[in-house]
């Protein structure tokens, strides 16, 4: 390795702190404090360990975490949007592409390309390794309001629906994953958490 890639990386390193000063719109569980990227990328990372038994294919668990840790860090440019965002689109936008390029570019180029085609993949959401962090990314924040007795639902006022419609990716990623969310949404509705019109 010459010292010129070196440099490179030690730059990038530094440049993916910024991802944790990106603050989100969950709170930590039983919290008032605001989670940020860095924090919710680590979690992430280790529920995919802990849960890997539960996916509804074999996965390469290492892709899975890498997904999971590299997933948000285009945020540094293109912020976080909130998945019940009304006026901007929470699909991948031009914007994140950019980011990733950038982001990724200060890397050395085969270490740039296999990140940025790694952060594509877990957007596409097609891969059985995407499938179940997608599933990871959509699992953690359910976990969160419901111990926050609704959380950003009710300061939101994010209804029953929204939230079903965004958590029922994670039947794809895993279907025992999904029945106990879809549990937990309901039970969620039942204890006032959250409103069903």
């Amino acid at each position: 390795m010459s010292s010129e890639q070196l440099l490179k990386q030690i730059e990038f390193i530094k440049e993916i702190d910024k991802v944790k000063y990106i603050v989100r719109k969950t709170k930590l569980f039983n919290s008032n404090r605001n989670e940020n990227d860095a924090e919710h990328s680590w979690h992430l990372a280790l529920m995919a360990v802990v849960l890997a038994e539960h996916a509804n294919a074999p996965i390469d668990l290492l892709k899975v975490v890498k997904m999971l840790l590299i997933h948000d860090i285009v945020e540094i440019d293109a912020g976080d949007t909130f998945i019940y965002d009304t006026q901007k689109d929470h699909s991948n936008t031009t914007e994140e592409r950019l980011a990733a390029q950038r982001i990724f570019g200060i890397l050395p180029q085969q270490q740039a390309e296999d990140l940025v085609a790694l952060w594509e993949e877990f957007e596409a959401g097609e891969t059985e390794e995407a499938k179940f962090a997608r599933a990871m990314d959509r699992l953690e924040p359910l976990l969160q309001n419901a111990s926050n007795h609704g959380g950003t639902w009710k300061e939101y006022g994010v209804d029953y629906h929204k939230v079903y419609e965004k958590k029922k990716i994670i039947q794809k990623g895993s279907d025992a994953l999904w029945h106990f969310a879809e549990h937990l949404i309901n039970d969620s509705v039942e204890k006032g958490f959250l409103k069903k019109n």
